[in-house]
């Protein structure tokens, strides 16, 4: 087992030391390189000024640590005070938070112009990688020799957990998890350090940051605004602590210098980052799952819920912030899934898998050694997804129950706090773990209650319910015989009423009525709560069933990519999983269609030509077309445009969790911020590819000139040494 601890405070994820997973020195079709791999990805041919060890040098300071995950994002340091430049979407939920209808943060933008200012980012906090270890001998050891599916995923998940809980106890001052690398074959132990109180510092106003709205998400050409500064606080002794107004700015060991002259057409640039999950080492059947059932699934539902929740603040502010970062994140995947189904489609991706799986299956059965190990390998595979499309209806009606109907997820909370104190012995323990865990409770439905609407509710439970009683075959759910529905309709109706009668409805009533004291919630009941349980005990069957297929694919997909590997002569870099990587690339337009070129910068004279189209998602502050038009454009032209460039494009290897990705030139110098990729690149999860994957950023130039010129924040230039 080995194990590298890294100096510094924002250590590297490293993801993959080449003792451990041994990859070949063959550059992969992709660009998600684990640090351990810089030597081997011809940095110094494509570009790169520095050396590798300046980015990574195990034991040493380098730019790795001024990365940061700032929740489901990543940032990077650009001050030695703790101040972090992400995205304005990767801060937005914490904006609209902060936001009330008399200081409306999310329209009108906030600026602190010196720390007392600044506020509480509320459910935004910052993990550090600490160190890394290799654990993969030890997990796969303890199921070498375990048939059942069931039991396997369940030792495995047992393993996992068991070996993070140790190293929590070896170092208190960490959270540790354990992350799958390629299913069943690889498992890595990161031990995370973490930082509770950030708090928003600049955020540009939502003309600027969300400039284009959906009508331009995942669109080139983009003229947005997307960033954001926040800092990092810690206790006086540097401890991590919750928000605390004596805490004191973090100290990172390093932070990125900015470069205010930007990037040209063709120049190297290579981005650091958390990307997300890709899933590029699946078989064929998983990309038919996903273009059958998952993605156009979700893609309806999402669409409908928007809709309900735009209706319902239509004419109510407070009710339109509630709900903001709901319709925001639904908006994001809606538009994400389309342009995956349209490049499933147009690449006919499903059907190339399946003609490299044939080719592989024709590898192993050429190879008697092979053969015999593997001969049902993809026959089993194919039998394991073939049972996952038989249910696929059920599955996702299941994984967005709770998500689309809050009040089920406040009754399934109420639920599980109901049984716990029931199973107490006694009333005085009943009572006593009824003071002990009531304000916990409470502080979890705050939260769901916070973008509650029982509008909203009602309308997406009768959709969902309705969904659910037209299932048949082996997606029928037993609940819905059970209550003996004649029509979706009375489906529809039956949770439409159990939602309007419950006291659930009004967190108010709920609180000074059934959470007032402990007998209190033991003797309520209604439909709703009655509903969330039967379906809850019937999902609980359901997931049971899934766990077996997963221990099953577990095994499956561990033997794919080792024989995959041998078939394909190198070893894979793992799918993304929210650990650092590094991609690099060029400054680079593409054609996304005939007779089409897209130029890899935009500027703020295509914002104003935009804004000219009277779309309200076009508008912008007029100070903007005051400077533009008095060329006012201080230090931040590109001389060749006679203009401010707003952003900028690139053919680097990016997903989501790459949102706030700080983008560097050749000498590791901060010239962009990387936000968002083109429609066409939405496919990236499943397969990139240089022709058509193309990924946005902000300029450094124009984070500048609005900060400059527009919302007079010289102090955050200032504190970056500009």
């Amino acid at each position: 087992m080995k194990t590298l601890t890294l100096r510094g405070s924002f250590a590297c994820a490293l993801l993959i030391a080449a003792s451990a997973f041994n990859f070949s020195g063959a550059i992969p079709d992709d660009g998600m390189f684990p640090l351990s791999e810089l030597n081997r990805a011809g940095l110094k041919k494509a570009g790169l000024k520095i050396t590798e060890k300046d980015i990574y040098n195990p034991g040493q300071i380098g730019l790795v640590d001024a990365l940061v995950q700032v929740s489901g994002c990543t940032g990077s340091f650009v001050s030695p005070n703790g101040l972090i430049i992400t995205n304005h979407h990767c801060a937005f939920s914490a904006v609209q938070l902060a936001s009330t209808p008399k200081f409306n943060y999310l329209k009108d933008g906030f600026v602190a112009n010196n720390r007392e200012q600044e506020i509480e980012a509320k459910g935004l906090t910052i993990r550090i990688t600490d160190s890394y270890t290799d654990v993969s001998s030890e997990i796969l050891n303890s199921v070498a020799n375990i048939t059942d599916p069931t039991e396997r995923i369940n030792i495995i998940n047992r393993k996992r957990a068991e070996i993070a809980q140790r190293a929590e106890a070896e170092d208190r001052s960490i959270k540790a998890e354990v992350s799958e690398m390629f299913i069943g074959k690889s498992y890595v132990l990161f031990r995370y350090k973490t930082i509770e109180d950030v708090r928003l510092v600049y955020i540009p106003r939502q003309d600027i940051g969300e400039f284009g709205g959906e009508t331009d998400n995942w669109v080139w050409p983009r003229h947005t605004g997307d960033f954001s500064f926040l800092r990092a606080y810690v206790a006086p002794d540097g401890s991590s602590a919750k928000y605390n107004k004596e805490n004191i700015p973090y100290k990172p060991k390093k932070h990125l210098k900015v470069n205010p002259q930007g990037v040209n057409e063709n120049d190297f640039v290579f981005i650091l980052g958390y990307p997300g999950r890709t899933f590029r080492h699946r078989p064929a059947q998983y990309l038919d799952y996903q273009e059958k059932f998952l993605l156009p699934y979700t893609s309806t539902l999402y669409e409908f819920q928007n809709q309900q929740m735009l209706n319902a603040g239509k004419n109510d502010l407070a009710t339109e912030l509630a709900l903001a970062t709901r319709i925001k994140r639904n908006a994001n995947v809606l538009k994400n899934y389309n342009g995956k189904l349209k490049g499933l489609h147009n690449l006919s991706l499903v059907e190339a898998k399946r003609k490299e799986d044939q080719s592989l299956a024709q590898f192993i059965n050429n190879n008697p050694t092979l053969k015999a190990q593997y001969g049902s390998l993809m026959t089993d595979i194919d039998k394991h997804y073939q049972t996952v499309f038989e249910v696929a209806q059920k599955e996702l009606w299941f994984n967005n129950m709770y998500s689309s109907t809050p009040l089920l997820r406040v009754a399934n909370a109420l639920n599980n706090f109901k049984t716990a104190i029931v199973k107490q012995n006694g009333a005085k323990t009943q009572q006593d773990f009824f003071a002990l865990n009531i304000q916990e409770v409470k502080k979890h439905l705050d939260a769901i209650y916070a973008s509650y609407n029982i509008e909203v509710d009602k309308s997406v439970a009768q959709r969902m319910f309705q969904d659910a009683y037209r299932f048949d075959g082996a997606n029928k759910l037993s609940f819905f015989e059970k209550q003996n529905f004649t029509s979706a309709d009375e489906a529809a109706s039956y949770i439409t009423n159990a939602i309007e009668k419950s006291k659930l409805n009004n967190k108010d009533v709920l609180y000074n009525t059934i959470l007032n004291d402990v007998q209190s919630i033991k003797s309520y009941t209604d439909n709703l709560l009655a509903a969330q349980k039967e379906l809850d005990t019937e999902l609980t069957v359901f997931n049971n069933e899934q766990k077996r297929r997963e221990g099953m694919l577990n095994k499956l997909m561990g033997d794919y990519v080792a024989v995959k590997e041998k078939f394909q002569a190198k070893s894979f870099i793992p799918d993304a999983n929210s650990t650092l990587r590094l991609t690099f690339g060029n400054i680079k337009g593409y054609s996304p269609a005939d007779a089409t070129f897209m130029k890899p910068f935009t500027t703020v004279k295509g914002l104003i030509e935009k804004g000219n189209s009277g779309l309200q998602e076009f508008e912008y502050p007029e100070s903007i077309k005051t400077a533009w038009l008095a060329k006012n454009f201080g230090a931040y032209t590109k001389k060749d445009l006679n203009d401010v460039p707003v952003n900028i494009l690139y053919n680097m290897d990016t997903t989501g969790g790459n949102s706030g990705s700080p983008i560097m030139n050749a000498y590791g110098e901060l010239i962009g911020v990387n936000f968002d990729r083109s429609y066409d690149a939405t496919i990236n999860d499943f397969a990139w590819n240089e022709n058509y994957s193309r990924s946005i950023g902000v300029d450094i130039r124009y984070v500048l000139w609005i900060a400059d010129k527009i919302d007079n924040a010289q102090f955050i230039l200032k504190e970056m040494g500009i």
